[in-house]
């Protein structure tokens, strides 16, 4: 299991602007807890890095590579410190160049490296970067100067705490519904709101190669994009007064255009909304804060802005209104949609095609349509519709293409009548991603590649070389990464005509503790009728009619309206089994079965699918362990049942209702949903309104049933909306107090997910003896 830990991780890549160099971004290993124990502030749901100036808890690359298509010359970025730290990493519009983050202990500093130049990295200013707002730059379209967030240069030292306390801290509701979730992180003091402001505070400006800074903006920024023409920048700013009661994403906010070209560099051109803070927020699961919301540039357009805002009385079934507005921003906005569901996403083209997403939480349903820019008045044509559920059904998203000037947009064929679809392919027979040809006119498709067995190939990038815009099979070149079973991912040029397949990276598939472990989609029925599925893992040199084995399942239950979609099977039989530290995968070397995301479907009516959450849980848990006992691979007596955050709720809940299983391992959950009573997961009734549902759910009141060990693992700083530490400490004193078995962990440092080396170790290590003791060695046999 160390192995597996410390495993070699496979470099992120990104594809230039021009598809001529993929840079390699080199990953290290797990930090350590030394690392994650830098000081860190936690305030209005943002962690920071009080030293830098930074989010806390970031992951980084420790180098940067650069492979060319055209003949594999490879190039490593130079003038970089040893055991350096790369924060994000993005290609100029141009695909010349690649700024990056580096992050020291005391700044976070901007970098840009030039790729045909040496590969030599230097650092663009002096000044510091404010990490605190999200990714702190972003390319102006001409490749030669960046929008970036700094530091102030004269804010002095940080606020101290109050030498004594000044008073009381009071918070009052005068009559107003204000119902929240159980957001953790929030502002708690003057003090906080000081500390908050101190670090947020940003000032905004546009740097150039060279150095010259000016500045556009300054103040608590929370978002900063340029114009695809480089003219303008879109600035969003925070207020007071700050609320102890929501993150800083429901602050009261104002979104501003300004000039970022001198002589006016700085001027407000327009503000195009100032909202009220949003405290209160609507039970309903497609709700929406008042107001403009997602703005974005026009992608395809010199400077327009688009942006959706809400039909507050959804009068004549219009739920979402969709505005642009280009400059000079001096006229009333244009509605280009009117949308039934919610406004999700929006991929531009040109004047005569974008196209729109819309989706509802609620309804599970997503449609997209085509708009036509320059024509408001065009009715919309609907492309696609289907239920979120039915991954079947999923026709793929739209693959886009760098525009040069930063921004991306629909990638046509070359006759501008098409567009290609990268679909995941979701079937009967597990995951084959895909490739389609999209007729706008007719939205005939035609399918131009499907990932065959043995291998699992993902299209990344489609190039079409079609000559007066016939395309055929011939003309077209894909980008995939590919891998099997038994190898691991690499990237290929693949020509689809001749399948011909030209290796763009090399990496050798590293030694690997699963050699030999077998990996199989099994498919079974609860005994209602619905379709299960999950995938059985069996140790290495295990062989049918040996003894059976005990077995880990490993599962996390989800919500369906039918049972169709429910049985829908996931994932794919041909991805590499790579070493995993998380989840239920080490234990397949410890001499267990493994059944991995076995399905546990709750299927109901909108809004009641709880309402029969445990009994369908049970029935799920049944099937699994019937159908890995009837393949005779497994001893139905040493079964374990496992899962984090909700599937560590399920796994408290059969423990509390059955007695199929001999042990639990629960992490990071919350077992008392009293204690989330605004709604959680799915359900979003209150409390309130289903009280009998959220206490037949909570297995914390029936702790007195629960006689199966259980081992309790939480990350003493999880900062994961419901699952407050507090849960699990409540949860093992309750079992503990009525005679239980139960061991409770806490990992220091540790977030929702754990990421410190000895974390890692620690948590397999409880694992593996909390398991061999009553499972694998147990002598108490479940019925």
């Amino acid at each position: 299991m160390v192995d597996m830990v410390d495993a070699a991780q496979i470099p992120q890549t990104a594809l230039s602007p021009t598809n001529e160099w993929l840079m390699l971004l080199e990953r290290p290993a797990l930090p350590t807890v030394a690392d994650l124990s830098q000081p860190e502030l936690r305030l209005a749901g943002v962690r920071i890095n009080p030293r830098n100036n930074d989010l806390s808890r970031t992951t980084h690359a420790t180098s940067i590579r650069f492979v060319r298509l055209a003949d594999r010359l490879e190039k490593l970025v130079q003038n970089l410190p040893t055991n350096a730290r790369i924060g994000d990493a993005v290609w100029s519009p141009d695909g010349k160049r690649v700024a990056f983050t580096l992050v020291r202990e005391n700044s976070l500093e901007l970098m840009v490296v030039e790729v045909a130049n040496g590969a030599q990295a230097k650092r663009v200013t002096e000044r510091t970067l404010n990490g605190v707002v999200g990714r702190p730059f972003s390319w102006f379209s001409d490749s030669k100067s960046l929008l970036i967030a700094v530091t102030l240069a004269t804010r002095g030292a940080a606020p101290k705490p109050p030498s004594t306390v000044s008073g009381p801290l009071v918070q009052e509701n005068l009559g107003r519904r204000n119902a929240a979730r159980t957001y953790q992180d929030l502002l708690k003091t003057p003090h906080d709101d000081a500390l908050f402001e101190y670090y947020a505070t940003a000032e905004v400006g546009r740097v150039w190669l060279d150095g010259k800074f000016e500045t556009i903006a300054s103040g608590v920024v929370r978002g900063m994009t340029p114009s695809p023409d480089g003219q303008y920048a879109l600035v969003q700013t925070v207020k007071r007064p700050y609320s102890y009661a929501v993150p800083v994403a429901r602050f009261a906010m104002k979104t501003e255009v300004r000039d970022a070209l001198e002589p006016d560099v700085g001027r407000v051109v327009r503000v195009m909304s100032d909202l009220p803070m949003a405290e209160d927020e609507d039970a309903d699961p497609d709700a929406v804060r008042k107001g403009p919301r997602q703005y974005s540039w026009r992608s395809d357009a010199n400077a327009t802005l688009a942006w959706a805002q809400a039909n507050e009385t959804r009068k004549n079934g219009v739920s979402d209104y969709f505005f642009v507005l280009a400059s000079p921003f001096d006229s009333e906005p244009t509605m280009l949609a009117k949308l039934e569901l919610r406004f999700q996403s929006v991929i531009w083209g040109n004047d005569a095609v974008a196209l729109v997403t819309e989706v509802s939480r609620k309804l599970r349903k997503t449609s997209t349509w085509r708009v036509y820019p320059a024509d408001a008045i065009k009715p919309a044509q609907k492309i696609f519709e289907r239920s979120t559920e039915d991954r079947y059904g999923d026709p793929g998203v739209p693959f886009t293409e760098s525009n040069g000037r930063g921004g991306r947009v629909l990638n046509f064929s070359p006759d501008g009548k098409a567009i290609y679809l990268n679909g995941t392919g979701a079937s009967s027979e597990g995951d084959r991603p895909f490739v389609d040809r999209l007729e706008l006119d007719t939205r005939d498709t035609k399918r131009l590649f499907r990932s065959e067995a043995p291998y699992y190939d993902v299209p990344l990038s489609v190039f079409d070389n079609a000559q007066q815009g016939k395309a055929t099979s011939a003309s077209v070149r894909l980008l995939v990464q590919r891998e099997s079973v038994t190898e691991a991912p690499n990237m290929y040029v693949r020509e689809l005509a001749s399948g011909k397949m030209a290796a763009i990276t090399r990496f050798a598939t590293p030694k690997n503790p699963l050699t030999g472990v077998s990996k199989e989609v099994i498919r079974y029925k609860r005994r209602d009728g619905v379709e299960l599925s999950g995938t059985l893992y069996l140790p290495a040199g295990f062989k049918r009619g040996d003894d059976p084995l005990p077995l880990l399942m490993w599962a996390y239950p989800r919500e369906f309206r039918s049972a169709e979609a429910a049985g829908q099977i996931t994932g794919s039989p041909y991805r590499y089994v790579r070493p995993a530290f998380s989840g239920p995968l080490p234990f397949v070397t410890q001499g267990y079965a493994v059944l991995d995301n076995p399905t546990m479907p709750i299927i109901g009516d909108q809004g009641k699918e709880n309402d029969t959450y445990l009994p369908q849980l049970i029935a799920s848990a049944e099937a699994a362990i019937d159908e890995v006992v009837r393949r005779g691979v497994v001893d139905r007596s040493k079964v374990a049942v496992g899962g984090h955050s909700y599937g560590a709720f399920m796994v408290a809940n059969l423990l509390a209702h059955t007695k199929l299983f001999a042990a639990g391992v629960a992490e990071s959950g919350a077992y008392n949903r009293t204690l989330t009573p605004f709604g959680f997961q799915a359900e979003d009734r209150t409390f309130w309104k289903a009280r009998d549902v959220y206490s037949q759910m909570s297995p914390f009141h029936y702790a007195d049933q629960i006689k199966t060990p259980i081992l309790l693992i939480h990350g003493e700083a999880d900062s994961n909306s419901g699952t407050f530490p507090l849960q699990s400490e409540r949860f093992y004193q309750a079992i503990k107090g009525l005679g239980g078995t139960a061991r409770y962990v806490v990992l220091p440092y540790e977030d929702h997910g754990y990421r410190g080396r000895e974390s890692v170790l620690h948590r397999l290590w409880e694992s593996a003896r909390w398991l061999d003791r009553y499972v694998k060695n147990g002598d108490k046999k479940p019925t």
